[in-house]
């Protein structure tokens, strides 16, 4: 899948890098291949992160499935009261 990385929250960990390659079947698994390259990313984006699959955000959904040419988005969740 294709990831787009939209916010500076994750610039410690990636400096520059906005957009990654990354081979992952479910969010779940996507955040673990985040923290394996990146450590302390996949918690990052764990609390602090919203993501959307093709333009659609997933809400608490680490089973949602990402299919191998899906644009995923990281975006920094809204906070609600």
């Amino acid at each position: 899948a294709h990831v787009i990385v939209a916010s500076k929250m994750c610039q410690p960990f990636l400096g520059d890098v906005t957009e990654l390659e990354v081979e992952a079947a479910t969010v779940r698994a996507l955040i673990r291949e985040l923290d394996r390259r990146y450590p302390g990313l996949g918690e990052q984006v764990d609390e602090s992160m919203a993501v959307a699959i093709d333009g659609v955000i997933c809400q608490d959904s680490y089973l949602e499935p990402i299919g191998p040419d899906s644009e995923v988005c990281l975006i920094p969740k809204i906070a609600g009261g």
